[in-house]
């Protein structure tokens, strides 16, 4: 596992990460125990990139990962996301804030739960159109002064609220969700990344677990499960979007490896200041992950499934369209 720079303010990460999200919300049923050893094979595998925000739970991830991670800070570069708010006692509620008091207090919180004492990275987890990112940037980067936080980065972000936060703090690194289904941010934010220095990192780099062909019925994903709620998980979409993934079946078989180790190979392929960071709560899933570190794709491998995948080719939208409304801004 390769350690590469994460932008250019002195972090540094494995060049593929973990989400640690799924572990406690969204994604059916979880078992904290086996998330612990899922993060401490990471960490035998050289996956040292954990990812967690304060509303996954809400909350609770933040004190699972902090579990997992006692006697073990030193070797961990660390990143959680504050700016949605959610409250326990009504959890489908979700509300914005970018104002610095509250980056302040959240940040407290999160260090609090994760039972350290700086978070590597910070990051904005969405943009509240009420406040100027330039205040929001600039409260972030107190906490940077004050020893808190080590770097900070932005969330589903449009290339010019970057231009105008890194005039303002120098960003680490951009989140966003990238992968052969949702290719959005090769319009603009990955050149302007890549322009001032900035790592990408890549949420769903699996497409939300749909590209690992494991999904093969609407049925398969649990009752409380959020991609029921996704349009590209529904009806006709989903048919749809199954025949893309028989393509990548279909060329994983011919290079002996697994369609999501395919997926990954092709998202790492697209520069190395991108960090995949796909999610999982089981070990057999982390081991064939990594094991994408292995798949070396060819040009004529890439230009075939860049054929296959062009931008916009999954049908549906990844988020319903009020979620939607709450990116790139």
């Amino acid at each position: 596992m390769e350690i590469r720079s994460l932008g250019s303010q002195g972090l540094t990460a494995s060049q593929m990460g973990l989400g640690c999200m799924g572990m406690s919300e969204f994604y059916g049923a979880t078992d904290d125990a086996e998330s612990i050893r899922v993060m401490h094979r990471a960490l035998e595998l050289g996956v040292n990139f954990w990812d967690t925000a304060d509303i996954y739970g809400p909350f609770t991830n933040e004190v699972l990962v902090g579990k997992a991670l006692e006697g073990r800070r030193n070797e961990i570069t660390l990143a959680t996301k504050f700016g949605i708010v959610r409250d326990p006692a009504n959890p489908m509620v979700r509300g914005f804030s970018g104002k610095p008091a509250y980056a302040q207090s959240a940040c407290e919180a999160s260090l609090q739960r994760l039972g350290v004492d700086v978070i590597d990275l910070y990051y904005l987890h969405r943009v509240d159109s009420e406040t100027p990112i330039e205040e929001t940037v600039g409260a972030m980067g107190d906490l940077v002064r004050q020893g808190k936080v080590r770097g900070i980065g932005l969330s589903e972000v449009s290339a010019s609220t970057l231009r105008k936060a890194h005039a303002v703090f120098p960003i680490s690194a951009v989140q966003s969700e990238y992968s052969l289904f949702t290719r959005d941010p090769e319009d603009e934010i990955l050149q302007t990344c890549q322009e001032l220095g900035i790592a990408f990192v890549a949420y769903s780099p699996l497409g939300r677990g749909f590209l690992t062909g494991q999904i093969t019925r609407f049925e398969d994903f649990a009752a409380d499960d959020f991609r029921r709620n996704s349009p590209r998980f529904q009806g006709e979409n989903f048919e749809r979007n199954k025949e893309l993934v028989a393509k990548i079946e279909e060329m994983a078989r011919e290079k002996n490896c697994t369609a999501s180790q395919l997926a990954l190979a092709w998202v790492m392929a697209q520069g190395e200041y991108i960090f995949p960071i796909p999610g999982t709560k089981r070990l057999k899933y982390l081991e064939e992950n990594v094991g994408a570190l292995g798949v070396h794709l060819s040009a004529a491998e890439l230009t075939a499934l860049a054929t296959f995948f062009p931008k916009d080719i999954a049908a549906g939208t990844r988020y319903p369209a009020q979620v939607m409304s709450w990116l790139n801004k």
